[in-house]
């Protein structure tokens, strides 16, 4: 895909979403910090309240971003998107033999539902799926060795030869991750982890670790929109098909046990991070991403879901179908 200049009329919609996220911004802070009072837990930060950035590539290659669009931060949960891309393209529908299609209903890092699905996580975006399919990135192999998988697809996307990672992030998660290395050893348990723990774990904590801004991320999910299989880039049908299955399972569990609502609120398939950020996708039209660091309980970002929904109001991207024949809304 050829990247254009900045659209201006899209500009001006991301513009006008800032705007409003930056209007709704100090009610809602005081909303979730009464009720942090009531439940007896932390406040949330009134500074992590004051930013907000935007960004959007679109499938014709134009692009616009707005607001805080420039701040790095830790895609954390969103490479699973990218890590799912890389083992449905090394080994296919035979990757459903060992992770599950179907949303939990139980907290992400949840053991006792893996213990109850003998092993099986119920989809890829939660902890246990997630460090299933990084085992199947491991026993791939590779010249680059085991961690560079997703690293890889990432910077063939952004067509950068290194990407930062986030060493913070890779020090807390190797030293902290013994939630995250009980999953493996039930898993492993079951017969559903192949490789080392520690192996595993390491490349979990670097695909968690890769940093981008809202226009790198925008622009890495753009193979999530590249439906066609005779466009400049070559996308081939398989590709085309892998980025459907993804997106419903974005659609069903990016979010985790907010993705009814954010469904509801939004209408995309979407993908969160603790980092803050979150990947969007009007499939075949855009690819978006938001970032603002204030999480909600489910760990997806407050002000990011509020811009998404702004957005899609103002374009009328939603999987649902359009609200009017033509036209934007206030």
């Amino acid at each position: 895909m050829t990247v254009r200049k900045e659209s201006q009329p899209l500009k001006s919609i991301l513009d006008d979403v800032v705007a409003r996220v930056r209007k709704a911004a100090p009610s809602l802070y005081d909303e979730m910090k009464e009720k942090a009072v009531i439940s007896g837990k932390p406040a949330p930060s009134k500074k992590d309240f004051q930013r907000f950035g935007i960004a959007v590539f679109t499938r014709d290659g134009e692009r616009a971003s707005a607001g805080d669009c420039g701040v790095r931060f830790p895609i954390q949960s969103i490479s699973k998107v990218f890590a799912l891309e890389v083992a449905l393209e090394a080994i296919g529908e035979k990757l459903w033999e060992r992770v599950g299609r179907d949303p939990s209903g139980d907290p992400f890092n949840s053991i006792i539902d893996l213990e109850r699905a003998r092993g099986v996580p119920r989809n890829p975006f939660i902890n246990a799926g997630a460090l299933v399919v990084c085992d199947i990135l491991v026993g791939l192999g590779g010249r680059d060795g085991p961690n560079r998988h997703v690293v890889r697809l990432v910077e063939r996307m952004l067509d950068e030869e290194t990407l930062d990672l986030d060493r913070e992030v890779m020090v807390a998660d190797r030293t902290g991750g013994d939630l995250n290395r009980s999953l493996m050893f039930m898993a492993r348990h079951h017969g559903n982890l192949k490789n080392p723990v520690e192996k595993v774990m390491d490349a979990y904590i670097h695909q968690c670790a890769v940093t981008l801004n809202c226009d790198g991320l925008a622009k890495a999910g753009r193979f999530l929109i590249l439906d066609d299989p005779k466009n400049e880039d070559g996308v081939k049908v398989r590709a085309a098909r892998r980025a459907r299955r993804i997106l419903a399972i974005m659609m069903l569990c990016g979010q985790y046990d907010g993705s009814g609502d954010f469904a509801y609120r939004v209408g995309l398939p979407a993908k969160s991070g603790v980092g803050g950020g979150i990947l969007a996708i009007a499939p075949h039209q855009a690819s978006i991403a938001v970032w603002s660091p204030a999480l909600d309980p489910m760990g997806n970002s407050w002000l990011g879901t509020l811009g998404l929904e702004f957005l899609t109001s103002k374009t009328d991207w939603s999987v649902f179908g359009p609200t009017r024949r033509s036209g934007a809304s206030n």
